[in-house]
């Protein structure tokens, strides 16, 4: 995520190395699953991810260089747990390395194209009421600069009421579930190609 405002409960990663640590999708399941489920052991993480244990306790300590994870204390080996050090990432768009910026924001492009796969392909599985809820699309507007900055502050203004239960589980509605709400907002020209 790109920071616009640094959020609560967030670590903002302004080193390359550790831009570039995060870039691999293994460590960006871990992070999200620890998020998500809270402290586990390399095991069970292993289990939840669908790799193996000595990779997973690998990446584990690469993540605790830079800080995205720590110890939670208790157990031995690769059976003590791990926690995530925040529920949220943030970057800077001008690092002083734009190809380790460049390659995060890929790899977490690529995981939540591998997300967004993934319902699509089990959609029908779901609850009516989950399937109608979802959104998919897009929509071209046209924006200056300053309107499409004060439009994504606009859109973290309507998401911050539910940012608090992030790292709160009490402050979750029963039949609350994590959602992936991707802010993408680029310029184009009408072939699609990326422009200044």
């Amino acid at each position: 995520m790109v920071a616009d405002q640094q959020l609560p409960d967030s670590i903002e990663l302004t080193d390359p190395r550790a831009l570039r640590a995060y870039a691999h999708p293994t460590r960006l399941a871990l992070v999200g699953l620890l998020r998500r489920e809270g402290p586990m052991t390399a095991t069970r993480a292993a289990d939840a991810i669908g790799e193996s244990v000595a990779s997973c306790s690998f990446h584990l300590r690469q993540l605790a260089k830079y800080g995205l994870v720590e110890e939670a204390g208790g157990g031995r080996g690769r059976e003590k747990p791990w926690r995530a050090t925040a529920m949220v990432t943030t970057w800077e768009v001008g690092s002083p390395d734009p190809a380790a910026t460049e390659a995060l924001e890929l790899a977490v492009a690529e995981r939540y194209f591998e997300l967004m796969a993934r319902w699509i392909q089990t959609r029908a599985e779901e609850p009516a009421v989950w399937q109608e809820a979802a959104r998919f699309g897009d929509t071209v507007l046209p924006l200056t600069a300053a309107e499409l900055r004060d439009l994504g502050v606009k859109l973290q203004e309507l998401m911050r009421p539910y940012l608090e239960r992030i790292d709160d589980p009490s402050k979750r509605p029963a039949h609350a579930r994590p959602v992936a709400l991707l802010q993408l907002a680029f310029p184009v020209d009408t072939t699609g190609r990326s422009t200044e």
